[in-house]
């Protein structure tokens, strides 16, 4: 246990703040732990000198840590006369980080500028800035859209970033400046929302490190890359739903008729009513009509799930929907994945107890395997396939950890979901509402992914 009384694999408690400030086309303020800063975004109308007259435009950010960030006063760039070599490396990792995932094509000759100012220290200022300025430019975007100055957002994926490092000999996430500043190890990580990295900044403090340590810190950077994108998602579905700046947009009306009318037909291939709503709520922001087997005149069929793996039988269960259907066809088969078991249930979940989809009966024996076992550590495992008619196929993992009451709670969802306690959460899934399980579950991450995988394969068509 650190400190602070996280586990090593944890987050610091992350809150994303959207419209904080009410000049700037784009702002946030965001926290992690102590550390808050304020990123905020404003338009130019002219893009980068170097790129004058090619049509194309430019993001660039600015770093600063005011005077009160730190314990000790810090002085003002403005005061020394010049921007200090540590602001300048961070605020050029800051404009690569973005502009890796912006069509700057598509932008015009506009110039995005991104300024992130540290209000409070406590490390991981860098890594901050980053998953808060991607928000304070998709918000900038976004109005950008709705005043006809771009015709679309021009954004291919989300980008987070977190730290992570050795310290007392542990690989831990998210370091604070206790950590920091003491740290064998410390390395930063930026990557998008389809699991590409973008930086990797490591630097062996105390002592080198090995090619494992190395794999470890990068698996233990993407989990909470994960984490810090669902939080992204809140906070700009959040502030849509304050002000939806989308309505503003002359011939709003029409671009939606077109979107609905240019929106894919997706069977899913499922029977569970549950995971059919779950589908439905989470992809239809995707701009996809999912319809049930019923729908497609598939209702009898039900294909047996015999994969070893959640990726077997996801893809099994496509497949057999696409070839009678004809259809694009999607399959989800998910789970959940207990430490103290050894991973298990597994694909077993839905018939653990022996009888298929036995809810109440899975969790009696789920509960009386784990009656006096400390190690309460879970996930919930997704795998997402969509296989189309031409032979092409998506798939896309999602993972949700948490942990295992000793007891079942709520009855808003299904399956283990009363007795699971998603990370930095203290209600089960079955406490929570729709709402909030459909932004942060494992089936809400795997189709995020495969939103991103579906952004790459329109671009290639493009």
């Amino acid at each position: 246990m650190r400190y602070d009384g996280r586990e090593n694999d944890q987050l610091r408690p992350v809150n994303i703040i959207p419209g904080f400030l009410m000049h700037p086309a784009g702002s946030v303020l965001i926290q992690m732990g102590n550390t808050k800063v304020i990123c905020t975004a404003s338009v130019e109308e002219k893009t980068a000198a170097h790129l004058k007259g090619t049509g194309q435009g430019w993001v660039t950010a600015e770093y600063a840590m005011l005077p009160g960030s730190t314990a000790t006063r810090k002085k003002r760039d403005s005061s020394r006369g010049k921007v200090d070599g540590r602001s300048t490396e961070i605020q050029r990792l800051i404009g690569r980080a973005l502009r890796s995932v912006v069509d700057m094509e598509k932008m015009g000759e506009l110039s995005l500028w991104i300024d992130c100012d540290v209000i409070q220290a406590d490390g991981g200022t860098r890594t901050a800035s980053i998953t808060g300025a991607y928000v304070a430019m998709m918000l900038a975007f976004r109005r950008m859209k709705a005043m006809g100055m771009i015709s679309e957002i021009p954004v291919r994926n989300a980008v987070a970033a977190v730290s992570v490092g050795i310290v007392d000999g542990q690989i831990r996430l998210d370091l604070p400046y206790e950590e920091d500043s003491r740290a064998e190890v410390d390395m930063n990580v930026v990557m998008t929302e389809a699991g590409e990295l973008i930086e990797v900044q490591g630097t062996g403090e105390a002592h080198p490190f090995t090619r494992g340590q190395m794999d470890e810190m990068l698996a233990l950077a993407e989990k909470g890359c994960m984490a810090l994108y669902a939080v992204q998602r809140q906070a700009l579905e959040a502030f849509e739903e304050e002000a939806p700046l989308e309505a503003e947009a002359p011939g709003s009306g029409e671009a939606k008729e077109k979107q609905e009318e240019e929106s894919l037909t997706v069977v899913a291939a499922t029977q569970n009513q549950h995971k059919l709503k779950e589908m439905r709520a989470i992809m239809e922001p995707f701009g996809m009509k999912v319809i049930s087997q019923k729908e497609a005149g598939l209702e009898n069929v039900d294909v047996e799930e015999d994969g070893k793996t959640f990726e077997e039988n996801s893809y099994k269960k496509a497949r057999e929907i696409m070839a009678l259907s004809g259809r694009i066809a999607i399959a989800d088969d998910s789970g959940l994945a207990v430490e103290a078991l050894n991973g298990a249930p597994g694909v077993y979940s839905a018939r653990f107890a022996g009888t298929d989809k036995d809810d109440d009966a899975n969790n009696q024996k789920l509960l009386s395997l784990l009656e006096d076992e400390e190690n309460r550590r879970a996930k919930f495992v997704s795998v997402v396939t969509m296989v189309y008619p031409d032979g092409r196929v998506l798939a896309a993992r999602g993972e949700c950890p948490g942990h295992l009451l000793r007891e079942l709670r709520g009855d808003q969802g299904f399956g283990y979901d009363p007795m699971f306690v998603p990370e930095g959460f203290e209600e089960t899934f079955g406490q929570l509402s729709s709402q909030v399980k459909n932004r942060i579950s494992h089936r809400a991450r795997a189709l995020s992914r495969l939103e991103a995988l579906l952004r790459e394969e329109a671009g290639k068509e493009r």
